[in-house]
């Protein structure tokens, strides 16, 4: 494939990943105005964050495999090896999709029974209905993956990134105009009403199913003519190569429902802890609405952004520690972090700052609902660390740690909510997962300077560079901010979109600024930093 090729369809993948997430992101918006606040979205998570668990469980990383797979074997010419891996892949995943659904469908008493909060207006039997409404997901998106996979392996990128677009639009678009019409046509309950707002992830992934078919049987002839043309001089055992992809797959697995799992500590604790402190029902329902669904949907931002670019840098690192280029991968890991940190610590920083002009453009000015996701925004920053951390340990070959880290994180989380609820009410709840992250970051680091032989002396003292600079311009924003709301209601939405682009505009043009200024960006970006300087009229 020629490297013209490559490029277009990785960027037309990036594309398609990135309209899906913003999709993924900006929903929220309308479905609290329908929904009207926070409240539900506590029912809504019921459902959502039990199911995300199970489906990482049912797709156990087999998709990501069989498009690494499937490209590996391509290249030498051997199609019949990853034609047998696809249909072996699509029997297994619609046997761990049926099992889980199966499963999830059954347990959903049980997880309701966990996770209701006494007095809050929902029954057991709303939750119940809500898990099972969603659980049906887990028949169709397990074999969707499974096929993305597969094209991604022939490198073909566009059918899994129109799939992920069209999945977002058509669950969305169901979700939206389905609780809207449960709510205000027929006037049902708000319990109707979110069943079928999470029935809406089945209904998206049979759109993207079936239009991921459709280029299947468009492309089969020429998938069959190129099977013609397999060599057949390698043997490959398909199932040692499963064993291999679920050895190697689980710390994936396990990280990426990392999140899911600390929502799902919330979602056992986080009511009963509140109720029995002095909160009522629905006090504790909104408040966990805000914590789970609300602010969290706000942090993942800068977090999804900050992973994004580090991550590209990953691969350099695994590439250079199989090679055994050890100041190679010092300088990689430098990097790695650098760019994290730098682009981490303004955003969350900011976002912290500006959490009554944010929470009230994206939902309302709720003063609740400001405080947590002001607590919030820092946590975000331990988030992206964990993320990458866990990405190194298995570029480094070490990924087992990552299984132990993340339970010492949870471990930390499970041990600390309830005395720091107790003394900070729903915060305490985000202060435990900080504090879980912090256990996770600081012993995946451990293990990265040990294996790695890596030094964090650069990164420390490029952290307090950083820290510095986000001091000034933390100093900036909050002088401007109580000074523009003299005279701009912050209470208003347009008041807040109105201190929200001269606060963050101010607060990003001095972090870049002292950046440049000062050579920050020099380091952390290369030399290209000069010519930007020159342009600027900026002298360091």
């Amino acid at each position: 494939m020629s490297s013209s090729k490559l490029l277009r369809g990785t960027f037309i993948l990036t594309l398609g990943t990135f309209i899906s997430k913003f999709l993924g992101l900006f929903y929220v918006i309308p479905f609290y105005w329908i929904m009207g606040g926070a409240g539900p979205m506590t029912l809504y998570n019921f459902g959502y964050v039990p199911y995300q668990i199970f489906l990482g469980i049912a797709t156990a990383g087999v998709p990501l495999a069989v498009a690494k797979y499937v490209a590996k074997y391509n290249a030498i010419g051997e199609y019949e090896i990853g034609r047998r891996l696809f249909r072996t892949g699509v029997y297994l995943m619609l046997v761990t999709g049926i099992l889980s659904f199966i499963a999830m469908y059954a347990l959903a008493p049980v997880l309701a029974g966990l996770q209701s909060i006494e007095g809050s207006g929902y029954t057991v039997a709303d939750v119940t209905t809500v898990i099972r409404a969603v659980s049906f997901a887990l028949i169709v998106i397990p074999v969707m993956s499974l096929i993305r996979g597969f094209f991604q392996g022939y490198q073909s990128m566009g059918p899994s990134a129109v799939s992920q677009v069209i999945e977002q639009i058509v669950r969305i678009a169901f979700l939206l105009a389905g609780s809207a019409f449960v709510l205000y046509v027929i006037h049902g309950t708000i319990a109707s009403a979110i069943s079928l707002a999470t029935f809406a992830a089945f209904i998206g992934a049979l759109a993207s199913l079936i239009c991921l078919l459709w280029y299947f049987f468009k492309r089969k002839k020429g998938l069959d003519a190129l099977l013609r043309t397999s060599k057949g001089e390698v043997t490959v055992s398909l199932p040692s190569m499963y064993k291999d992809i679920f050895i190697t797959a689980i710390p994936f697995v396990v990280v990426g429902i990392a999140s899911s799992l600390y929502q799902q500590i919330d979602q056992f604790t986080f009511g009963r802890i509140l109720t029995w402190i002095g909160y009522s029902g629905h006090e504790a329902e909104n408040l966990l609405g805000i914590v789970n669904f609300s602010a969290q949907k706000l942090v993942i931002i800068p977090v999804s952004l900050a992973t994004a670019f580090s991550m590209t840098i990953v691969p350099l690192v695994t590439a250079a520690y199989m090679r055994g280029e050890q100041e190679n991968v010092k300088k990689q890991l430098n990097d790695v972090f650098q760019v994290l940190l730098f682009i981490t610590l303004p955003a969350c920083i900011g976002m912290s700052l500006l959490a009554e002009p944010l929470y009230t453009v994206f939902y309302e000015h709720d003063p609740a609902g400001i405080q947590i996701l002001a607590a919030y925004a820092p946590v975000a920053i331990l988030l992206s660390l964990f993320s990458v951390t866990a990405a190194i340990l298995q570029g480094i070959d070490q990924q087992r740690f990552t299984i132990l880290s993340l339970l010492l994180g949870l471990l930390t989380k499970s041990v600390f909510q309830m005395p720091l609820m107790m003394w900070m009410g729903a915060r305490g709840s985000v202060m435990a997962t900080g504090l879980g992250y912090t256990v996770s970051v600081i012993f995946a680091m451990i293990i990265i300077r040990k294996y790695a032989n890596y030094n964090f002396s650069v990164i420390l003292r490029r952290t307090v560079l950083m820290l510095m600079l986000n001091l000034a311009m933390a100093i900036v924003v909050l002088l401007a901010y109580y000074g523009f709301t003299f005279f701009i209601n912050p209470e208003s939405k347009f008041g807040s979109m109105l201190l929200l682009i001269l606060c963050g505009g101010l607060g990003a043009i001095v972090y870049s600024y002292l950046s440049l200024r000062l050579r920050l960006f020099d380091k952390v970006f290369g030399p290209r930093a000069a010519s930007i300087r020159r342009k600027l009229h900026i002298k360091a």
